[in-house]
């Protein structure tokens, strides 16, 4: 425990704490410190992408299919929801709450920044690994990810690349212990809001997961038709809550801007806790550069790598943009003084009764089991090149890790074992820091490859356009 305290520290603890004014203070994670700048830089080689191709990537996302007719194969608008379904999960409720209860609504406007940088890192990733991806013998389709493009950039021509290894080996494991979270978040929701006993919890939930995850090529045919379901659902239910209280929303989004910048905490020196807090719950819920999305996006078959990046990087505006603020934007629209004191799912949970009665609670438990659901068979597909890479193509393999979070699930209805979850959290720590290793050297091919799909497609397009407009003119 000790030395799982001590990574998880270095990891996630303030590594540097930079002394701000009145008293406040500005304490910076190793992660932060990583994936800040990474995204910073990721923005700038790819000018801006985030903006300035954000049609395109409504585009793309609106084109629904594969480049191939194969059964097994997996379109780009399937590997965006796989890498959806994980990214709207905990984070999106949880998270957000946590983001807002520390550090007030400003925390908001930098997990939207963290959102904008982000979606930069994670078109470079995503189409790494769609260049480096590989057929995928047992389930058809393709593979890949941060594992396959650390072997191309280190492994030369050895069979294994020790950084691959590592990368794999710390996403098996903070996949199991993300598997015990959602268990106890699920079952706690349940028994807080429908008195069920967390054992029926554990078996209502392990059962479906169970027949979902051991049946080859069922994950995504489930998750393709849970994941917009459940998200327009989110969304629909906070556009009503908006429209509603609709005269609130200017003095909501002049407090988000306000305590952004800590003008109205600047006396009691809270601009730190604004700031950190959002960016840390901004990357957190996004996962942009912890390597995790690019499993799904190397699945993707699709006729251009940089149309998984684009999909990606849509992904990372839909988890944060859309769905954190719905979250966020459902508690700021409730008075100050009913939401005072309480934190976490309290919180939420008040908040969701403010505007829906008792039937508000009952939501958000329904709402928690679909997201925690849909992220246990995200990251299980994540998982199935992970271990291929590690374990190779084996039947058994596969099965053993699938049975082994299942278990986790299941425990995690019943008890919390913070240690399992503290390995969850060392896990994508130390996944972030591998794949960011190969990132920063390869980020100069997934611009390469930005460029060649702007010339093929975009300027294609634009002067095919031209060409019509002209010959309408001077028929």
């Amino acid at each position: 425990m000790k030395v799982l305290q001590a990574i998880y520290d270095f990891l996630w603890g303030d590594l540097i704490t930079i002394p701000l004014l009145n008293g406040s203070s500005l304490g910076l994670s190793l992660l932060i410190i990583i994936l800040i700048p990474l995204g910073i830089f990721s923005t700038i080689i790819t000018r801006f992408l985030p903006v300035r191709l954000f049609p395109e990537m409504l585009k793309v996302a609106a084109h629904k299919g594969g480049n191939s007719n194969k059964r097994s194969s997996v379109s780009g608008i399937e590997a965006l929801i796989v890498s959806t379904a994980t990214r709207v999960g905990m984070g999106n409720l949880v998270g957000v709450v946590a983001a807002v209860s520390a550090g007030g609504a400003g925390a908001v406007f930098w997990m939207w920044i963290t959102a904008i940088i982000g979606s930069s890192t994670a078109f470079i990733e995503a189409t790494l690994a769609q260049v480096h991806k590989s057929k995928d013998p047992l389930y058809g389709g393709f593979r890949g990810g941060p594992a396959y493009y650390l072997h191309k950039l280190f492994a030369k021509n050895k069979n294994k690349s020790i950084l691959a290894v590592l990368f794999s080996l710390s996403g098996l494991l903070c996949w199991c212990g993300i598997s015990q979270v959602i268990g106890n978040s699920v079952s706690s929701a349940f028994e807080n809001a429908f008195n069920v006993p967390p054992l029926i919890t554990a078996i209502v939930l392990c059962l479906p997961g169970a027949y979902i995850v051991l049946k080859k090529n069922v994950t995504v045919k489930v998750l393709d038709f849970i994941v917009p379901l459940m998200a327009g659902f989110y969304i629909l239910l906070t556009l009503f809550v908006i429209i509603n209280n609709f005269s609130l929303i200017p003095s909501v989004f002049a407090r988000i801007f306000n305590e952004a910048f800590g003008l109205r905490q600047a006396v009691s020196g809270g601009f730190g806790a604004i700031l950190m807090n959002g960016v840390k719950r901004g990357l957190f819920s996004n996962e942009a550069g912890s390597g995790s999305a690019p499993c799904a996006a190397a699945a993707a078959d699709v006729d251009h790598p940089a149309k998984s990046g684009l999909l990606q990087s849509l992904g990372v505006f839909i988890d944060t943009i859309l769905i954190c603020s719905c979250t966020a934007f459902v508690m700021l629209l409730v008075p100050e003084n009913v939401l005072s004191g309480l934190s976490g799912m309290d919180l939420l949970q008040k908040a969701m009764s403010y505007h829906f009665g008792n039937a508000g609670v009952i939501f958000i438990a329904i709402t928690l089991w679909f997201f925690s659901f849909s992220t246990f068979l995200g990251i299980l597909f994540y998982a199935r090149s992970n271990i291929a890479y590690v374990f190779g193509d084996s039947w058994t393999s596969q099965t053993i890790y699938k049975a082994i979070a299942l278990i986790n699930l299941f425990i995690g209805c019943l008890a919390a074992y913070t240690f399992v979850w503290d390995l969850g959290d060392v896990g994508i720590g130390l996944m972030t820091i591998f794949n960011v290793i190969a990132l920063i050297p390869m980020s100069k091919e997934a611009v390469f490859y930005l460029k060649d799909y702007e010339t093929k497609f975009i300027k294609h397009e634009e002067k095919a356009v031209e060409n019509v407009s002209y010959e309408k003119t001077h028929r």
